[in-house]
């Protein structure tokens, strides 16, 4: 199976959080568009918009995928990608889209895919469905 495997290391729990936390902490709006976010949350990333009918087809997404992930491998750590968005923890057309982008990419580059759509109250891994939501997340 692809994906986030239970129970999920203690590591990848972490870093997960963490990019629930950053964005429960630096989003406040009820509405604004989806984001995708290359790097490792709480350090290095890059972060793009993913609007799902911004005009950019699927060969466009595995490009802008490739080229955020060619810049995160510089660092030594394996990236992270994600896509912060408002609604539900539930797929959406615009994680769908970005999901088969990033499997094009992370198969033509030979690196593993790590993929996480996050809310403000969790995240969710589309390929396995393992998620975590929180009703009050706080910081440690």
């Amino acid at each position: 199976m692809e994906g986030i495997d239970e129970p999920v290391d203690r590591m990848t729990a972490r870093t997960l959080r963490r990019a629930v936390l950053d964005h429960h902490h630096t989003e406040r709006r009820h509405r604004f568009p989806p984001l995708l976010h290359v790097g490792v949350p709480g350090a290095t990333e890059d972060v793009v918009a993913a609007e799902p009918d911004g005009g950019a087809d699927h060969a466009l997404r595995a490009d802008i995928v490739a080229a955020l992930l060619q810049r995160a491998r510089r660092g030594g750590t394996p990236p992270l990608v994600w896509i912060t968005r408002p609604g539900p923890l539930d797929l959406q057309d615009v994680d769908a889209a970005w999901l088969a982008a990033a499997r094009t990419a992370t198969a033509e580059a030979g690196v593993g895919l790590t993929m996480v759509v996050v809310t403000r109250r969790g995240w969710l891994d589309p390929r396995s469905a393992v998620r975590r939501e929180w009703k009050r997340l706080r910081q440690r």
